[in-house]
């Protein structure tokens, strides 16, 4: 049969069809099969709700198709030797192309969650499945892939066709997407196992990524039939590029993962690493961010935090210790000093009874005796310098009402021979 003849077949058999009196019996299997699949899709969504679970939100959007194509399957078994069915042939690959349309776009919003492209690769998609599916209708497709396969060239000594290279493209741009997807459940498992510490969860979410990302584009490349021998430029060159001029890169992703399985450094500790101190807000496979309570945000590579001195100042418990020094005058009544200054820092709510707050005399200074209070909190995330600021201003307005100096320096200066 000619390509032509071929491409017009279908068409032909549907006009024969609309010319039959029996036609209306397809119209009216079809809309019935379509009204059913809509029935059972609404009963799915009333009985499961948005968010209840992956599994539970791929199959709000699948049933409808799936439906329809079991049962426009199930009325092509029965009513086939009665009348033609050439309407519902048609149905068929649209139901598949329909649930392949919306699994795909699904998977992918799971495992890109922030991203906005996705709306133009849905229609990209959609238009690649819709026009593939009118190539298969049309019996054009084996014409098309044997001019794609007559376009050769050469990978090293492995000869490859254009069909080739698209079918590899879009058989490892699923399984990736499927392999990110299974990682997006098995991340969400993860992260509701409380008794396990939050750095191995993470650990263990980033170690099945890509662990699933390198099965997938190993297997996608196995059923393509490329040769995995075809690859070992390539990897040594990638092997060398990591030894010269990636090493700190791939420093500072070892030096990530160290983090996260040693523990030495968690979510919500304090440190400080040089000048920068701040919360652990985050820690990726590369870096760690570093929040500081005036909002801005530190990104210290993870190389730094292995090969320098980290200050954890929550490392094994959240309980720091503040201090803040004042000068009094020499005259004055030191009890009472230290007994408002101890009054001053337990007053604070933050302030911790256990252990209580302690004033020692730190210096004789030249103007001043030099007392310093010493509190402990156990909610440095809080900040340090507001508490800080409260108790200053509560001792120098207990002092005042007191009547207790702060003296400020003084010189006496003497003029000599004068004329």
């Amino acid at each position: 049969m000619s390509e032509k003849n071929q491409a017009l077949r279908l068409i032909n058999d549907l006009l024969a069809d609309v010319r039959d009196p029996s036609f209306i019996w397809q119209v009216v299997t079809l809309v019935v099969c379509i009204g059913s699949a809509w029935l059972v899709a609404h009963w799915w969504r009333s009985r499961h709700t948005e968010g209840e679970g992956r599994l539970s939100d791929v199959g709000a959007r699948l049933v409808f198709p799936l439906t329809g194509m079991l049962l426009t399957g199930i009325a092509l078994g029965t009513l086939g030797s009665f009348m033609h069915l050439n309407l519902l042939k048609l149905a068929m690959p649209l139901f598949g192309s329909m649930a392949l349309v919306r699994g795909v776009i699904f998977v992918l919003r799971q495992a890109f969650p922030r991203a906005t492209w996705l709306t133009a690769w849905e229609r990209i998609i959609a238009a690649t499945v819709w026009g593939w599916l009118a190539l298969y209708i049309t019996d054009l497709a084996p014409f098309v892939i044997d001019a794609m396969e007559s376009i050769q060239f050469y990978v090293g000594k492995q000869k490859i066709d254009l069909w080739t290279v698209l079918r590899g493209i879009a058989t490892i741009f699923l399984t990736v997407v499927f392999a990110l997807w299974v990682a997006g459940l098995i991340e969400a498992k993860l992260m509701r196992i409380q008794s396990l510490d939050v750095n191995l969860r993470i650990v263990g979410v980033r170690v099945a990524k890509a662990v699933l990302t390198v099965v997938a584009i190993l297997t996608s490349l196995a059923l393509v039939g490329i040769d995995m021998t075809a690859l070992s430029v390539f990897t040594g060159a990638l092997g060398v590029g990591l030894g010269f001029g990636l090493q700190k890169i791939a420093s500072n992703y070892v030096s990530g993962f160290i983090i996260l399985l040693d523990r030495s450094i968690r979510i919500g500790n304090i440190v400080q690493v040089g000048s920068d101190s701040g919360e652990v807000t985050q820690i990726t496979t590369r870096y760690t961010v570093l929040k500081h309570p005036g909002g801005t945000e530190f990104i210290v590579p993870n190389e730094t935090l292995i090969g320098s001195i980290v200050q954890n100042q929550t490392y094994s418990n959240t309980r720091i210790r503040l201090a803040t020094s004042v000068g009094v005058a020499y005259d004055s009544d030191l009890d009472l000093a230290s007994r408002l200054m101890v009054d001053a820092a337990a007053a604070h709510p933050r302030a911790l009874s256990d252990p209580q707050p302690k004033v020692f005399l730190t210096q004789f200074a030249d103007s001043a005796i030099n007392l310093e209070v010493g509190f402990w909190i156990n909610d440095p995330e809080e900040g340090r310098g507001n508490i800080v600021s409260d108790v200053n201003f509560a001792i120098w307005r207990a002092f005042k009402d007191n009547g207790i100096g702060i003296p400020f320096p003084q010189r006496e200066v003497r003029i000599l021979n004068a004329t």
